[in-house]
């Protein structure tokens, strides 16, 4: 290092540079570095290849043969009937009343779980310190709680005979899994209370980032929480808001547990199904495996349309994630 005297008789510190005018001291790119992170990511692609990659194939395989009981016990053998599954699923009106059902229903779970996540998270930032702890172990509470256990908890707050819930209404012996929409409206409560603290915890480490300067400008400006959350927050927090949806369009849209047990098994007459449940009750109770397969592989896809198709309207409006 060299040192030499300043006009106003201080020292400047400068590093030595060599005849082309180069720091000596500045590091240089290694050799290979580029195919270093793979390195550490390969045994993480391995896992994830053996765990995700190869049921997939598994998945689709079986959706292009005619595979039920008969070919698992061995009685008869496997043949392949290339699209003639999707065909016969395609062709099949329940089918596709299913899947409006299911499209609509993930819809009204992923707008709940959101609004009341991010509600949430504001709130943690105005409450103090004891009652936010109190909130969030709450919240944790329901997070770890298995969707068995919380849908069983669930349908005894809402049993018609010694539910408490009926008794504080005043409704008596009012079946709500009688109805299918009042089913659907149940199994959506309980889908939201185990699904928000997720947005909620990670919406609340967003803003928790946010520059207080920021919010303390909006509210000198007179903004209304509401204007904050909306003009300040949420652009600020959108690439946070992105992936809290994308995980909770794949959570709700392939619910299976709740509906499976607070329905029992899809409701009257199947009019609770979603298309978990549709492919199950295909898969298993009829043995008809290609068919259970060929929804698997329908759903896929289209959770797959709906992320890709997501993130390219974000990258339009030049959003880096």
């Amino acid at each position: 290092m060299s040192a030499a005297p300043s006009s106003s008789g201080g020292v400047v510190r400068g590093r030595v540079r060599d005849r082309r005018g180069s720091s000596r001291g500045s590091p240089r790119p290694l050799r290979g570095a580029s195919g270093t992170p793979w390195l550490y990511l390969a045994p993480a692609l391995v896992v994830l290849g053996g765990l995700l990659v190869y049921p997939v194939y598994q998945l689709g395989l079986i959706s292009f043969l005619e595979y039920t009981q008969a070919q698992v016990s061995g009685g008869e053998p496997t043949t392949f009937q290339g699209f003639g599954n999707y065909a016969e699923l395609f062709g099949d009106a329940q089918f596709w009343r299913v899947l409006v059902a299911t499209v609509v229903f993930a819809a009204a779970c992923v707008v709940s779980t959101l609004a009341v996540g991010c509600a949430l998270a504001v709130l943690l930032t105005r409450v103090r310190a004891l009652p936010r702890l109190v909130l969030m172990l709450a919240a944790l509470g329901a997070w770890a709680t298995p969707a068995v256990t919380g849908s069983t908890v669930w349908l005894l707050l809402f049993d018609p005979d010694f539910g408490p819930v009926n008794r504080v209404l005043g409704l008596g012996d009012h079946s709500w899994t009688y109805g299918r929409y009042s089913a659907f409206a149940l199994v959506l409560l309980e889908v939201v209370w185990c699904s928000f603290p997720f947005v909620m915890v990670t919406v609340y480490a967003g803003i928790r980032a946010v520059p207080a300067e920021v919010l303390e400008a909006a509210a000198l400006d007179g903004a209304s929480q509401w204007r904050i959350w909306r003009s300040v927050l949420a652009p600020m927090l959108r690439p946070i808001l992105v992936v809290v949806t994308i995980q909770s369009v794949i959570w709700d849209f392939k619910v299976f547990t709740q509906i499976y047990v607070m329905t029992n098994g899809g409701g009257i007459a199947g009019q609770n199904l979603v298309l978990n449940v549709y492919a199950y009750q295909k898969a298993f109770a009829s043995s008809q495996y290609s068919l259970g397969s060929a929804i698997g592989v329908v759903m896929l896809l289209i959770l797959l349309a709906v992320t890709l198709v997501y993130l390219r309207l974000l990258r339009r409006q030049g959003e880096e994630l």
